[in-house]
């Protein structure tokens, strides 16, 4: 039997049938997805289940993988194993797996991140590699990332000892394991989440969008809990624009400055001024329809749509929900694919995770803010709810949205998480969405709070981004992890809104 698994292993890594026809066995895991790509763009494959960030089960968590041709069909073989057999009943009862059957190991990512940084994500307690004496380094510094191995030859009954031995073995080299530390976070909730994020961002005030959402909604968090210091921070964080000792503009008007006049619309009173004066900005149209101070690209559906939605609900401000209603149908004709998903730019004609969420932000902005009788409300209606469905099977396996989103192999990017999400999770509780959405927010609310640290730092934000001419430009954006306004200020939105749709 080892011989012909050995045999196999030799000859070829499994193909995405073999891991499916592991998958299709029952209980888990059940997924086929991938870790990241290699440098061909090939997926590496893995073998996931649903529950990485369930906090209610009490099950331990394992990952098992291989670095070699010689070792990833015994990694299958152990999955088949588990699954399968009588003798794995107990070890089924006690323990989740989630199987990299080959992390390819791509000479650029010479720490070996993205494989390192799919394995952190599965919340394991256990992390075993199986090891056929080669030299396979994966981990940071070229240092394995696993705590337990297995050395080949062994057959696939070998990971039961191992589990079995993990179960009472405290993880070497770490106060806590990921898991630990990954059900902690999940299992706050979302106003304890908001406030710390509140409370920690933006750290860079300026006249954006970014510092603008974390205004916004620290506005609605002071506004629920009574917290009057919240409201205080955002007053003097942009005393300096209201008392005009700083102007709002530089010498380049840019939309993404436009947008941070939303803030002085939920300011109200005295500061109104100010926002009108971003509403007129965002109005502006050039001849061939692209915003006048946009790029054309999906960000600008939301910079504008943010401040003209504020602006709309005036009274005698109405154009201005025209106006908006306008650029997003607009920009749909030009960006929408005919599956729904949003490219970038049509320069950039790539499923960017948070282009998707920004077109995504700008679509209920719109709809939050239109009267129920608006000429151009349904055709809206239509854009967000193919938006919204054609994202709903792009859900990776642990509910995160990808930095690609229809790209199974791109990291699992947190701000495309936090916007898909507050849009779905908009959409469900104004009744624009069903109820078969909800499953969907509620794992993606889980997967965003897996990034956000206890103390607000964030994991796996792209960088900006402007529109690119290849899909692996956008692939090999940076993931930020750390202090970050833009990925802070998103949660934070996303915070709030799963808040008020737990509420309904």
């Amino acid at each position: 039997m080892l011989a012909a698994i050995l045999l196999s292993a030799a000859l070829a890594a499994p193909t995405t049938a073999e891991l499916q026809t592991v998958a299709a066995l029952p209980g888990e895991p059940s997924i086929v997805a991938a870790a990241a790509l290699t440098a061909d763009d090939a997926p590496i494959l893995t073998l996931e289940n649903r529950t990485a960030f369930d906090a209610s089960s009490a099950r331990k968590r394992a990952v098992v993988f291989g670095t070699s041709d010689a070792t990833a069909s015994v990694v299958l073989g152990m999955v088949r194993w588990f699954k399968s057999d009588p003798a794995a009943a107990a070890l089924r009862d006690r323990w989740e797996l989630s199987a990299l059957p080959l992390a390819a190991f791509d000479p650029a990512d010479a720490k070996g991140v993205a494989i390192t940084r799919w394995i952190t994500f599965q919340a394991p307690d256990a992390v075993i590699e199986v090891d056929d004496g080669g030299a396979h380094p994966i981990g940071p510094g070229g240092v394995t990332v696993a705590n337990w191995v297995i050395r080949l030859p062994a057959d696939a009954a070998a990971i039961g000892g191992t589990l079995r031995a993990a179960a009472t073995t405290p993880p070497r080299g770490i106060d806590r394991s990921p898991h630990d530390v990954i059900r902690a976070r999940v299992a706050r909730e979302p106003i304890a989440i908001a406030t710390v994020l509140a409370r920690r961002y933006p750290e860079t005030p300026s006249i954006s969008y970014i510092p603008s959402v974390a205004w916004t909604n620290t506005l609605k968090l002071a506004a629920i809990t009574g917290d009057e210091s919240l409201a205080q921070k955002v007053r003097a964080q942009t005393a300096k624009w209201m008392t005009g000792g700083e102007p709002l503009f530089g010498n380049r008007i840019q939309l993404t400055s436009v947008a941070g006049t939303m803030v002085f619309a939920d300011l109200g009173g005295e500061a109104m001024p100010k926002a009108l004066e971003g509403a007129k900005l965002a109005a502006a149209r050039k001849a061939d329809g692209i915003a006048e101070y946009g790029q054309g690209w999906t960000d600008d559906m939301f910079m504008a749509s943010a401040i003209l939605a504020r602006v709309g609900k005036q009274p005698d401000h109405r154009d201005a929900l025209d106006a908006a209603a306008q650029l997003l149908i607009d920009y749909a004709a030009r960006l929408q694919r005919s599956d729904g998903i949003f490219i970038h730019a049509t320069d950039g004609p790539f499923a960017w995770g948070r282009g998707n969420g920004f077109a995504a932000l700008g679509l209920i902005e719109a709809l939050t803010a239109l009267p129920e009788n608006h000429p151009r409300r349904a055709l809206l209606l239509t854009i967000y709810r193919r938006h919204m469905t054609a994202l709903k099977d792009q859900q990776s396996p642990d509910g995160a949205w990808r930095e690609v989103v229809d790209e199974p192999g791109a990291f699992r990017e947190e701000t495309a998480t936090a916007m898909l999400l507050t849009a779905m999770a908009r959409g469900i509780r104004l009744g624009w969405l069903d109820q078969t959405f909800t499953p969907t927010v509620e794992r993606a609310w889980l997967a965003l709070a897996a990034h956000v640290a206890d103390d607000g730092t964030v994991i796996d934000v792209c960088t900006g981004t402007g529109a690119g001419p290849t899909k692996r430009y956008y692939l090999d954006r940076a993931a930020i992890i750390g202090a970050d306004d833009r990925g802070g200020a998103m949660a934070l939105l996303a915070a709030m809104e799963m808040r008020e749709l737990r509420r309904r």
